[in-house]
């Protein structure tokens, strides 16, 4: 199949899923299934481009709300997450120095759009992690690539630096252009607050189509962290322009249909 082909099946696959409800428009994702039985409803939750320090409390009941029923739970995009959070940085904020402009030439290009080629992200990562560790871990990774080892860089990092996400001069959206976003520090924390202030329990989730990585969840979050992967197996929040940075997680009941 070609690109242009797949491109066009997944734009019928988007008609097909839109639903709208009380003026929230939403994609049915399907049920998922999980291990004993398990069953998970999906609904990808459609949002406009949110920007830095916007309300999430105010995101959620007016996004969500409509849509929830008791026992729903809800997982937030940590990208969106991070920009109500104000956990970002702009290019004028960011000033690559001689390490972030030498290094950068040696990583390679991540098609996930985490990756360190990127001089203005090396730098955050510097920033972040501090120099002598971004430097233990290019050495270590460049040691260990020979060996089929993937992630080193990022897993001697650490800082949740694989979060850095921005700086693309081909998005479709001209704020990625020249922002960056960080996971927002203290997930569960800010998701603990947003459940007591919107009533439904949250999850905050760095999800790409190879990657579902849980940063928190409010107290008392009915779903067990294997639950939680079970029903975003697939990445129903997909990529791209789709602005669905809530899902709708709703546990059937064995052997309900919808």
């Amino acid at each position: 199949m070609t690109e242009r082909a797949r491109a066009t099946d997944g734009t019928r696959n988007l008609e097909h899923q839109r639903r709208e409800k009380d003026g929230v428009v939403y994609f049915d994702r399907g049920v998922m299934e999980g291990a004993q039985g398990r069953r998970y409803q999906r609904l990808a939750i459609q949002t406009h481009f949110v920007k830095p320090h916007e309300d999430a409390a105010e995101l959620i009941t007016r996004y969500v709300r409509p849509l929830y029923q008791p026992g729903d739970v809800l997982s937030f995009g940590a990208k969106v997450l991070g920009m109500c959070e104000g956990s970002v940085r702009t290019r004028e904020q960011v000033k690559p120095g001689f390490w972030a402009r030498t290094l950068y030439r040696f990583a390679g290009h991540n098609s996930t759009g985490i990756g360190m080629h990127e001089p203005y992200k090396l730098q955050m990562t510097i920033d972040i992690a501090g120099l002598p560790r971004v430097l233990l871990a290019t050495v270590l990774s460049a040691l260990t690539k020979p060996f089929g080892v993937k992630g080193v860089f990022y897993k001697v990092c650490g800082h949740d630096i694989a979060g850095i996400d921005g700086f693309y001069p081909d998005s479709d959206f001209k704020e990625y252009h020249e922002l960056a976003v960080i996971n927002p520090p203290d997930a569960a924390k800010v998701c603990t607050r947003l459940a007591r202030q919107t009533g439904i329990p949250v999850v905050a989730m760095d999800a790409n189509d190879f990657h579902r990585n849980q940063l928190g969840k409010s107290e008392g979050f009915p779903l067990s962290d294997e639950q939680i992967q079970e029903a975003m197996r697939d990445n129903p929040s997909g990529q791209g322009r789709e602005l669905t940075p809530f899902i709708l997680l709703r546990a059937l009941d064995p052997g309900r249909e919808e």
